[in-house]
């Protein structure tokens, strides 16, 4: 059976568009929907609400290596995720490996020094300084100084939530 390349290329969506979608499913990552129940879907990013957020209201994550307040998490008027919060890392901490994702990161430093370490080009940034991350760009931070370092992050893209 003799195709021809105008054949092969009526085919091609016919064989990509299933490959991209198998591709990005939970099951070929080999991850879990972020649910507590494996059967019942993730509910959709709530709108996130106009108003302050008062310190003192904010939920508190501790890790073996930071602290994480929450500030908000949702998705904009706009359509994108957008996911915030402030986390204090003691000296010399790191809060995991270095590491990539779809949604985009930015630090903003507070207080301290951090290492920020972008594609493997390390940073040293303090107080007032920002650092930005790309969407699938190598990124990591560990506090560099000897006092705490507290710094929000604002991630945003895919994934974000």
């Amino acid at each position: 059976m003799d195709i021809s390349r105008r054949d092969l290329c009526a085919l091609l969506p016919g064989v990509i568009l299933p490959a991209a979608l198998l591709a990005q499913s939970p099951a070929a990552q080999n991850t879990m929907p972020a649910t507590s129940d494996a059967q019942t879907p993730a509910a959709p990013p709530q709108p996130i609400a106009s108003g302050a957020y008062p310190f003192d209201k904010m939920p508190v994550t501790k890790g073996p290596a930071s602290e994480m307040h929450e500030i908000f998490a949702g998705k904009i008027a706009t359509g994108e995720l957008v996911e915030v919060h402030e986390t204090i890392l003691p000296a010399g901490g790191s809060p995991h490996p270095p590491h990539h994702h779809l949604h985009s990161e930015m630090w903003l430093v507070r207080e301290g020094t951090v290492e920020f370490t972008v594609d493997g080009t390390v940073y040293q940034i303090g107080p007032g300084s920002a650092g930005f991350a790309a969407s699938m760009t190598e990124h990591g931070i560990k506090n560099a100084g000897t006092t705490p370092a507290i710094y929000f992050v604002v991630a945003v893209g895919p994934g974000a939530v």
